[in-house]
């Protein structure tokens, strides 16, 4: 079990240095600064840290710290939400003794000397939530934590409304609302931070094709994440500016990246992780994803998507 392999990890060294990924979203921000605060309560004599560049947008969730190499010497690192090494922010991860991988995206690079990988949660909070209420003699979370992984919730399941939440999801969100905060204030620091998504409304009204079968497609290419002057996973929050504006069965993201098409799907209730699957890739019933190999696989995910009842 996973859980008390990181436990066992956790206990046992002295340093826990804490990694996301680059151009971070609120689940990346969120896991990190839940999984500090927790450890800092529950384990104070311990050396913990988050490092990786600071999002100005983002600090209300928390901070960046800023340590040097030697912190690394026999430090168990902890990378969350991050599908690939190359995308993990400060390489400097490697330096640890012992690797730990924490993520929700089933289409990723195997590394990590322990790696917990688990699509079926909509988030990574989601998963530290749930390893933190199974184990509550270990973790002692405290209000800066649990805004951090209701933060990281939100975020990644569209405010509970993009098909990635499930009962699971809600249970959890229930718990953590325990805590002393007010969700209202969080949804307003969100939508500053970057939720509003109005700022894409005219590229997705005018670039959308929606299908007669209600399979809406928008297709980011290279060259118009040149012209936005965007990388791939900056231009990724589309699809949720995809299912708040375009009324549709099914949403599907398709972004150009590195000579390949990396493909998200949203849907209400038309199962849509089968069509994923065929393409190699997978995620959770209603929300799922693919690395396809080109735009006429792209053409086919529509089509299959479209004979689906």
């Amino acid at each position: 079990m996973k859980h008390s392999e990181i436990i066992q990890a956790i206990t046992t060294h002295p340093t826990i240095i804490i990694h996301r990924h680059i151009h971070p979203d609120f689940d990346a921000i969120g896991s990190q600064i839940a999984l500090i605060k927790t450890l800092q309560q529950s384990f104070p004599k311990k050396n913990i840290f988050a490092v990786g560049s600071d999002v100005e947008n983002l600090e209300w969730i928390g901070s960046m710290d800023v340590i040097q190499d030697y912190e690394y010497r026999d430090a168990l690192v902890i990378v969350c939400d991050t599908a690939e090494m190359k995308r993990v922010s400060d390489q400097r991860f490697k330096l640890g003794s012992m690797l730990v991988k924490i993520d929700h995206h089933s289409n990723g690079e195997n590394y990590g000397d322990v790696s917990w990988v688990d699509p079926s949660y909509s988030s990574v909070c989601e998963m530290l939530s749930d390893l933190f209420f199974s184990y509550p003699e270990t973790f002692k979370l405290n209000d800066e934590a649990a805004v951090a992984l209701y933060a990281g919730i939100m975020g990644d399941t569209g405010m509970l409304k993009n098909g990635m939440a499930g009962e699971r999801t809600l249970r959890i969100v229930s718990q953590i609302k325990k805590f002393t905060f007010k969700p209202d204030r969080i949804h307003r620091l969100m939508k500053k931070s970057g939720t509003d998504f109005s700022k894409w409304k005219q590229l997705v009204a005018y670039r959308t094709e929606v299908t007669e079968e209600g399979i809406a497609n928008l297709r980011v290419t290279k060259e118009m994440l040149e012209k936005l002057r965007l990388d791939s996973s900056e231009a990724a929050p589309l699809i949720h500016a995809l299912t708040s504006y375009i009324p549709a069965r099914v949403w599907v993201l398709f972004i150009e990246e590195d000579g390949k098409i990396r493909v998200r799907i949203r849907s209400k209730t038309l199962p849509v992780n089968e069509i994923a699957k065929k393409f190699g890739g997978g995620g959770h019933r209603l929300a799922a994803g693919a690395l396809l190999s080109s735009w006429e696989e792209a053409d086919e995910v529509v089509e299959g998507l479209g004979k689906k009842e």
